[in-house]
């Protein structure tokens, strides 16, 4: 019975991974059908341009949030100036601000009809724009710096993270030899954090790899475009396909690239930390320059784009709270929530089944799952449409042979869709959580609980579930508000007439009704902000918690149970 389990969890495991693959299986297999003339014509006049500004605007926004993500991080953890303990946390704020949302926001602010420009042609006389000049916010320079702005926070978390962890020791030891505190930061602590740093920046490439809202708002036409335009423009699935196969090999050498830089060495950190890290005191001259360079970035990530979110929501709040409103609302309520919901029970199944087995076949399975947050949205969106519209196609003709009836589209095309993109598109976060609920509990328990007469399935529900608890509320959170903010995968799968909030800002925004989505914007970055608090939690607690103490409700437990506990 115990081995029967064993095998149930393990087939299931491998059953999800499968699940979780499938997206890109169908996107190699559709790339190699033939787009007739669309290929060439990509090759020629879409995907040399395409190519060359994803390129510049992934360089662009991994070296600005490689600096301002690493600077930050170095000073909330090394220096004591006014308002250190609040920069901590406020740094993770522009996190709760999707790219598409803040890019609106600066184009209603900086565009020739926005405020900034529209306020400085009324105090200056100036008539049109050959009478001054301004930069150009549409442009590959303003996607950069936008985008860097709230993609910053994914190194700011790593570093700061790494920052913390390193030895007071090595620190003590640099600063005693003579070093000054910049040079400790340059030839000790930012080679210690390189892991750290390239885990960061990578994270930050895939979100700008991901975004269509961003660059479609700016005019740069990268890759994830081209796929949108090419499939619904152009009709063409297999020239999309094609283009997707080359984002896929952006993410694959985005991850080997940061696998190797965090591999070929040995980051040495001393075994214990004996005391807090030493803090310099920054007063003065150093102490303001300190503050600007945690409110710049603070400012120019949330506080801007935010004030631009209440002022279009308080002025336009009737126009706002329409009947499009609430439907949106309560599409992007219920999808997120069915994702958060199946992202948890994937994650569990995974986790649990890789837990139960020595397989190297289900372990190995079980990390596919954990890139499926590289795979961007428009990317998974042409991987799941083939292989829901061929079942969709199977379960038709067998209804219509054995019953004359037609069951038309009951997976494609349909909000079943949208779930089933988030769940895959989300699962890593969700697995990287229940993962570590799990690494929490001893596997003396359940060599306890099946000396007891246990079985697999047993242990599970009466005993890891509700130690569980924290770790799936967490992940079902974040799945949840990742879901509220996504936008690729949505844009192409939603059904006809079909809006969520998300999809609702960047129709809005695109038909150039920047206020009338406010509201919605303003919507998803409050509901954003929870994960972003629940972060800081994390990053802030140093005393490790008490994961395997009893949960309540033990007396309904079975008697094999209640001994173990």
């Amino acid at each position: 019975m115990s081995e029967s389990g064993n095998l149930g969890w393990s087939v299931a495991a491998l059953l999800l991974s499968l699940i979780a693959l499938a997206p890109l299986i169908a996107i190699a297999v559709i790339a190699f059908q033939s787009s007739g003339d669309a290929w060439p014509h990509l090759i020629d006049n879409v995907l040399p341009g395409a190519v060359r500004r994803t390129v510049g605007l992934m360089l662009g926004v991994g070296l600005l949030t490689l600096i301002i993500g690493t600077g930050t991080a170095w000073l909330v953890t090394m220096y004591r100036f006014p308002g250190r303990r609040y920069f901590q946390w406020l740094l993770l704020l522009p996190m709760a601000m999707p790219t598409y949302i803040i890019a609106y926001c600066y184009l209603e602010l900086f565009d020739y009809s926005g405020m900034v420009q529209t306020g400085m042609r009324g105090l200056f006389g100036w008539r049109n724009a050959q009478d001054y000049w301004f930069p150009d916010i549409r442009s590959l320079s303003g996607a950069i710096f936008v985008m860097s702005a709230v993609l910053y926070p994914y190194v700011y978390i790593t570093a700061r993270a790494s920052f913390i962890a390193q030895s007071v020791c090595v620190i003590e030891a640099s600063r005693t030899l003579g070093r000054s505190a910049s040079e400790t930061f340059w030839q000790i602590a930012l080679p210690l954090a390189r892991p750290a740093l390239a885990a960061g920046v990578a994270l930050a490439l895939m979100e700008t790899l991901n975004d269509i809202g961003a660059v479609e708002f700016f005019g740069v036409r990268t890759l994830t475009v081209a796929v949108y335009d090419t499939w619904l423009d152009r009709g063409s699935l297999a020239g999309a396909s094609q283009i997707a196969c080359v984002m896929l090999a952006f993410v694959f050498a985005l991850l080997l690239i940061e696998r190797a830089l965090r591999a070929g060495r040995r980051f040495h950190h001393t075994t214990g930390k004996y005391r807090d890290l030493p803090e310099d005191k920054l007063t003065g001259m150093r102490g303001i320059l300190a503050v600007l360079a945690c409110v710049l970035p603070l400012i120019v990530g949330f506080v801007l784009p935010a004030g631009v979110l209440v002022d279009d929501a308080i002025a336009h709040v009737s126009a706002g709270l329409s009947p499009a409103f609430w439907q949106a609302a309560l599409h992007s309520l219920l999808l997120a929530f069915a994702a958060a919901v199946l992202a948890v029970a994937f994650a569990v199944v995974l986790a649990y089944g890789r837990r139960q087995t020595r397989s190297k076949l289900v372990r190995g399975a079980s990390l596919v799952p954990a890139i499926s947050y590289a795979i961007p949205g428009t990317v998974l969106a042409i991987g799941l449409l083939i292989p829901l519209a061929g079942l969709d196609n199977s379960i038709d003709g067998v209804m219509r042979s054995l019953f004359g009836v037609s069951t038309g589209l009951l997976f494609s095309g349909t909000a079943f869709a949208i779930v089933l993109a988030y769940t895959i598109r989300f699962l890593a976060a969700s697995l990287g959580a229940v993962e570590a609920g799990l690494s929490k509990i001893s596997k003396n328990i359940d060599a306890a609980g099946r000396t007891l007469g246990a079985t697999v399935s047993d242990m599970l529900w009466t005993v890891h579930l509700p130690l569980l608890r924290p770790a799936l509320g967490a992940a079902a959170m974040l799945v949840f508000v990742d879901s509220m903010k996504e936008l690729p995968a949505t844009l192409l799968l939603r059904p006809f007439n079909f809006d969520t909030l998300s999809t609702q800002v960047f129709t809005l925004a695109s038909l150039y009704r920047y206020e009338e989505a406010g509201l919605s914007a303003l919507t998803i970055v409050l509901v954003s902000l929870a994960p972003v608090l629940l972060l800081h939690g994390i990053i802030a607690r140093s005393r490790p918690g008490a994961s395997a103490s009893r949960p309540s409700g033990a007396r309904s437990r079975p008697e094999w149970a209640l001994r173990i506990s």
